[in-house]
């Protein structure tokens, strides 16, 4: 699969996921936490599932603009 997350969005997806795990580790909250695993497995592979049926990606255009 084709890379779609961006790099601020990737230690977005990252810092949130890591949030979220620790602190259902740590008891501050429900086991609901836990799916602070999907933001950190997006975060890790660059790719998330739910960008692809729109198209969208956060990824830096490639070989720049040219202008007309």
């Amino acid at each position: 699969m084709k890379a779609n997350v961006g790099g601020i969005d990737r230690i977005l997806r990252i810092v949130v996921g890591l949030a979220l795990i620790a602190a259902t580790l740590l008891g501050y909250i429900g086991v609901w936490g836990w799916i602070g695993v999907v933001p950190l497995a997006t975060g890790i592979f660059r790719v998330c599932p739910a960008y692809l049926p729109f198209g969208f990606s956060s990824c830096p255009m490639k070989g720049g603009a040219t202008k007309s």
